[in-house]
């Protein structure tokens, strides 16, 4: 089957002309320029190529959209320790699936991205940690490095220059945390799983204790792109302070769920009804989840807004995975939100007692409330709960299993009274809240 009908209705876009199973061959990827973009960036100092990334305004796709080419330049540049690049492919995030497609059917571009990131922050080994239930993109992951080694792209003398690069899969075995990526760096070196204390970052001191930069799938897999086509080009494709495309996973009560390459900015009205095609059975739109599971919901009022960074922080949520989940009016949202805290109570590492026991307690108000067992004071508790998470605990798992009880009671309160008043969902109109930024 090929890769391209794991896409809804993509007619173009910075990759997915590439994902299909004849462009991901080497031969075939090759005659389309392949590798061009990694001879160019050989030729050139570090500085040049971290420079050509800091003007795309390229930021890191895989949730934190830290800009990647200051990230770049973090690492010493007089370090007696080998640096290392590690790719997160970790992809676990409820909502996304866009990295595993980019794996699949352009893995040739991740690659050259590699070969490319390498070389700005002069790493000679990289590390793919790719999740452990991506057995079939593990497999074409792997065939497609050895067919690069033979063809001696990778290897002790990359495309014919003095500059070695070995490239290695790393299996994680199914825990959300490694997504962290220093969670994922202890995992890498063969220990339990557990975030670190920052500082010092990882460019500081990362994978055995060396110089290091994690960097997602979707952010390296551009990176060739920007070296052929120039950084104005890839910044002027998406919006202020937001180069490029992205890919964006589109689910939930939509009539085309799929992935969509977009322009960063466009709309999350037009992602939905003009990609996705509305929401199914002609229903009304209750609300949407906009960046993976984590991120706080939108209510119908606010989904004018552009799906980049910066706008949806401006209106209290955040991009993140660009896992775009939409509900319509017959979803319980005390069930919706009863299964996402149940993930993240099950997700978390323990090492933080907020969170360990923070999102136990949620878990368990909220199943609680769902079974009929609900009382008024639940509705006032909860938000407690999850501020009492919210910036005390060494990682992010905390706030992302805080972010969505504090967005959902904040702007669905009188459903949750509802279900603790009367054991069922609330009938009509939401009236009692009012956005704080208007569309």
């Amino acid at each position: 089957m090929p890769f391209s009908t794991l896409f809804t209705d993509n007619t173009g876009g910075v990759l997915t002309p590439y994902i299909n199973q004849e462009t991901n061959r080497l031969k075939n990827y090759l005659k389309l320029g392949g590798y061009d973009a990694a001879k160019k960036a050989l030729a050139m100092t570090a500085e040049q190529v971290i420079e050509e990334a800091i003007k795309s305004n390229l930021r890191g796709l895989g949730g934190a959209g830290f800009p990647a080419g200051r990230k770049w330049s973090f690492i010493p540049k007089n370090s007696p320790k080998p640096t290392y690049l590690v790719i997160n492919c970790d992809e676990s995030e409820p909502g996304t699936c866009k990295d595993k497609y980019i794996v699949m059917g352009a893995t040739h571009a991740l690659l050259e991205g590699i070969i490319i990131a390498s070389r700005a922050i002069n790493a000679h080994t990289c590390y793919i940690y790719i999740r452990g239930e991506y057995v079939e993109p593990a497999e074409i992951l792997q065939a497609a490095i050895d067919e690069a080694y033979e063809a001696k792209i990778l290897g002790k003398n990359v495309l014919g220059t003095d500059y070695a690069l070995d490239v290695y899969v790393h299996r994680g075995a199914g825990a959300y945390i490694c997504g962290e990526e220093t969670a994922l760096l202890e995992s890498l070196e063969g220990k339990k799983g557990w975030p670190r204390m920052k500082p010092p970052f990882p460019a500081i001191e990362g994978l055995f204790r060396c110089p290091t930069i994690v960097n997602n799938v979707e952010t390296i897999a551009y990176v060739p792109f920007i070296m052929n086509k120039g950084a104005e080009w890839f910044a002027k494709l998406g919006s202020e302070r937001n180069g490029g495309y992205r890919f964006y996973s589109i689910s939930g009560h939509v009539n085309r769920p799929g992935v969509y390459e977009l322009p960063v900015g466009t709309t999350l009205r037009t992602m939905l009804y003009d990609y996705a095609g509305g929401i199914r059975g002609g229903k009304k739109l209750k609300l949407v989840v906009p960046g993976g599971s984590s991120s706080p919901p939108l209510r119908p009022e606010e989904i004018d807004v552009k799906m980049d960074f910066d706008s949806l922080a401006a209106i209290g949520s955040m991009l993140g995975s660009a896992g775009i989940i939409a509900m319509d009016e017959d979803t319980c949202l005390l069930d919706m939100l009863m299964v996402t805290s149940r993930f993240y109570h099950h997700e978390s590492c323990g090492q933080c007692t907020p969170c360990r026991e923070g999102t136990g307690w949620m878990d368990k108000v909220l199943t609680r409330m769902m079974k009929g067992g609900g009382r008024l004071e639940d509705v006032s508790n909860m938000p407690d709960i999850a501020n009492g998470i919210m910036g005390n605990t060494i990682c992010p798992l905390g706030d992302a299993a805080a972010m969505p009880v504090l967005g959902y009671f904040k702007k669905f309160r009188e459903e949750f009274e509802s279900h603790a008043k009367f054991g069922k969902c609330h009938t009509g109109e939401f009236t009692s809240w009012k956005p704080a930024v208007k569309a």
